[in-house]
């Protein structure tokens, strides 16, 4: 079953953290996620840049409507996201506990709806 961690982060935390302890913190992700993909347990992960480079894009009533930045206010923002095949949600909860990212912020677990199903069932 795959999961989606979407990675969401505090971006006052991360910032204050000394340039040293945010690498060694990435180096142990990195190598983390080296692991878990050698094991087939982690099929993309993939980080974003800061919120401040996004743009959130809405159509209502025909018209478009396109403001800078992400449109929650919000004190944690998606920072980037980690596709994982997990048995089952403990197990998908259980790999994200183990990514650094919960100590600045937190990791949503979402299962991943299989399109194919879906596509079936309306006809596509």
């Amino acid at each position: 079953m795959k999961f989606l961690l979407l990675v969401y982060i505090d971006e006052a935390l991360l910032d204050a953290l000394p340039a040293s302890e945010f690498d060694a913190m990435m180096r142990g992700c990195l190598g983390h996620a080296d692991e878990l993909q050698a094991e087939g347990c982690l099929i993309e992960s993939q980080q974003l840049e800061a919120a401040a480079t996004a743009r959130s894009v809405r159509v209502r009533d025909g018209r478009t409507r396109v403001v800078d930045g992400p449109f929650a206010e919000a004190k944690e923002v998606l920072g980037g996201f980690n596709l994982i095949e997990a048995a089952d949600m403990d197990e998908a909860v259980r790999i994200a506990q183990s990514f650094p990212w919960t100590r600045v912020g937190c990791i949503e677990v979402r299962p991943v709806r299989d399109i194919d199903t879906v596509r079936r069932r309306v006809g596509a």
